[in-house]
């Protein structure tokens, strides 16, 4: 089921963070189940080499850690507001952007649509986000370069879904596997006149098991795997596009309507997990910035190229053979190369990140860009906080304090 596009809400009231620049900690659990609340230390990187202290107030809840938003609006220094009647929030910098409803996965993070593990709650009047989302979801988007990357993305593999007897979905117009073997052709010269390396788990139609697939991508090295697919559902009227990597140890996928603890235990991350979410990102970004299609967003599934890669791993679906202009659209050659430069100034778009630790593309940049138009946004003189909430229908997000000289 498609769920609608979320919306930025008016302002209702205002939070001033304070911007700390550096490599984000993981916190610490409680020290014990009296204490709702720990303070933890987290190490900052700055020019100079000093090493000032942010305290991340971890709230135990169940099983699980989260952190308050205003915690992390603090921590990354966005200007945040709650929407009174949906209980939104929405944390704006100029620079980054988060979005977040109560009690639900989805969220809206700098533009585009996110699938996130766990959903927002709340306790004692803040919303709460989980830890693992604040590690694995949000910080591999509002802050990739800070990950720790290889010091190269030298190689890609690029993997045509399907082949041989396994067709994939199927359009009046063709199928799967040949679509995302052509993609594959189109995308190898591009991404070679990048300076890529290129390799294809398969050239022709054959069928490949799946392990087989994974290993090819695990024989490489400096590299990265990109595996292309186009989707298909009895649903008729589904549409768009949606991109996933591997959900990370101790979290339901996407798809996953209710958490099954001994299910979840049962399954292995990734030691590169949080490197394959913004792989999916930037990738993500530029598909949505280059080809208007409905945005389903950036999602986690245990998919087994995913599960049995060991490097930076996504997998691609490119649009609904089985909706009608979804599948027009994926039989036009002209549309399959458009959707092949796409995906290479996505995967250009991640090694720039991981290599010159840059700050990457967003589909709004693509749209500005491809306009020929450069928007700013100068928030050097912030906008008024407002003092008070309305008096109903509003959950307070914490003030900071806007003291200059306050260590965060």
């Amino acid at each position: 089921m498609i769920a609608a596009r979320l919306l930025i809400y008016p302002v209702v009231g205002v939070i001033s963070g304070v911007l700390a620049t550096g490599a984000l900690a993981k916190p610490a659990k409680a020290k014990s189940s009296s204490a709702r609340r720990a303070s933890v230390t987290a190490a900052v990187a700055k020019p100079d080499g000093a090493t000032p202290k942010v305290d991340w107030q971890v709230i135990k809840v169940g099983l699980r850690d989260y952190l308050s938003v205003d915690n992390i609006a603090r921590f990354y220094g966005l200007l945040g507001n709650v929407e009174s009647t949906s209980k939104t929030v929405v944390l704006n910098n100029g620079r980054n952007q988060l979005q977040v409803t109560l009690e639900s996965r989805e969220a809206v993070i700098n533009g585009l649509r996110n699938w996130l593990c766990f959903p927002v709650i709340a306790q004692d009047g803040k919303f709460l986000v989980s830890r693992i989302d604040l590690a694995k979801t949000i910080e591999p988007q509002l802050r990739p370069q800070m990950l720790p990357h290889p010091d190269k993305v030298q190689t890609v593999v690029l993997d045509a879904g399907h082949g041989g007897f396994d067709k994939g979905a199927v359009s009046s117009y063709g199928t799967e596997k040949e679509y995302a073997l052509d993609v594959a052709r189109r995308l190898r010269p591009l991404l070679q006149a990048k300076g890529f390396k290129v390799m294809l788990t398969r050239e022709n139609d054959v069928f490949l098991p799946l392990e087989l697939r994974a290993r090819i991508a695990n024989a490489t090295r400096d590299s990265i795997f990109v595996s292309l697919h186009f989707n298909a559902t009895s649903n008729t009227a589904a549409n768009g596009f949606e991109i996933f990597s591997l959900t990370p140890r101790g979290a339901p996928s996407t798809a996953d309507d209710a958490l099954a603890l001994s299910f979840v235990n049962m399954q292995a991350g990734s030691a590169v997990d949080a490197q394959s979410f913004a792989l999916s990102a930037s990738v993500y970004h530029s598909m949505l910035g280059h080809i208007p299609d409905f945005d389903r967003g950036i999602k986690r599934a245990r998919f087994a190229v995913l599960r049995h890669t060991k490097i930076p791993a996504i997998l691609v679906e490119g649009g609904f053979l089985s909706e009608v202009s979804d599948s027009k659209l994926v039989a036009n050659p002209l549309w399959r190369q458009k959707l092949a430069r796409a995906l290479c100034l996505g995967i250009e778009n991640y090694r720039d990140v991981a290599e010159k630790k840059q700050r990457p593309m967003l589909a709004a940049d693509y749209w500005a860009q491809n306009a020929n138009e450069i928007s700013v946004l100068d928030l050097a003189q912030p906008p008024a906080r407002l003092d008070t909430l309305p008096a109903t229908g509003t959950i307070a997000v914490a003030i900071p304090e806007s003291d200059p000289n306050r260590e965060p």
